[in-house]
């Protein structure tokens, strides 16, 4: 079984650290590699970064078709693309937001997500709502840190994290934390061990997720919603073309 993480974002050494985070988990037998596209924003920062990020990210995907990836993990909390991604991948594409939910949802009554910038909460928020989790989410929370500043000050970041928990716990009343960002995810255990709280890490959630699904034997549907893009003039279709004959 071969896992491909999407890291939307060029900065590499987090795309390293999510990769090292989902290889902790990952069964002996699975392969797990992680790349990011080259000539995308940096960080995914509110939707104009997502919409930068997504032809390129889109273009990973295809990439791991033409090779024979068995399921994708988009690797980043927005979940940009996940829908498209989904119309181009014949494996599951599973996006890390949407992983750590359904976790939340099944090991809580209530939960919070703790993110980096409060111009994230809003997307999260819709993203909740979404996946039919808006009744046990109780709180998007923000640490007022950019996303490239969990790596330049991972100590702070660590702090401002257990800080914003114990809030969560006392205000929220959550039972369950969601780490709202990809890099936060090596933190997951420390800060789960730190408060004595379940902290839930999306990219693991979703490896998981992914190794169920392909051993199961589940693929996406490709009947109506996630059909394979109609063929149409650009430099894609003829690669498209030629998953649609695979299939």
């Amino acid at each position: 079984m071969h896992i491909l993480l999407v890291n939307p974002n060029s900065t590499a050494s987090m795309t390293s650290q999510v990769l090292e985070s989902a290889i902790r988990v990952a069964y002996p037998t699975t392969r797990v590699t992680a790349v990011n596209p080259l000539e995308t924003p940096v960080s995914i920062e509110g939707g104009a970064d997502e919409a930068m990020a997504v032809p390129g990210m889109l273009s990973e995907i295809r990439k791991g078709e033409l090779q024979g990836v068995n399921a994708y993990v988009i690797a980043c909390f927005d979940d940009p693309g996940l829908h498209a991604a989904r119309e181009i991948a014949r494996g599951p594409v599973i996006g890390i937001c949407q992983a750590a939910v359904q976790v939340a949802m099944t090991i809580s009554r209530r939960f919070t997500v703790i993110t980096t910038l409060p111009r994230s909460i809003p997307i999260i928020e819709d993203l909740v709502t979404a996946y039919g989790a808006d009744h046990h989410c109780r709180n998007v929370r923000a640490i007022n840190l950019p996303v490239l500043g969990l790596d330049e000050d991972p100590v702070e970041a660590e702090r401002l994290l257990v800080c914003e928990i114990e809030k969560a716990k006392l205000e929220d009343r959550a039972e369950a934390i969601v780490l709202g960002c990809a890099g936060m995810s090596l933190l997951c255990e420390r800060l789960s061990t730190a408060t004595g709280t379940p902290v839930i890490d999306g990219v693991t959630a979703a490896v998981k997720l992914a190794e169920a699904l392909v051993g199961a034997g589940y693929m996406t549907s490709k009947v109506n919603g996630y059909d394979f893009p109609r063929i149409k003039s650009s430099p894609l279709a003829s690669d498209i073309e030629h998953l649609s004959n695979l299939a």
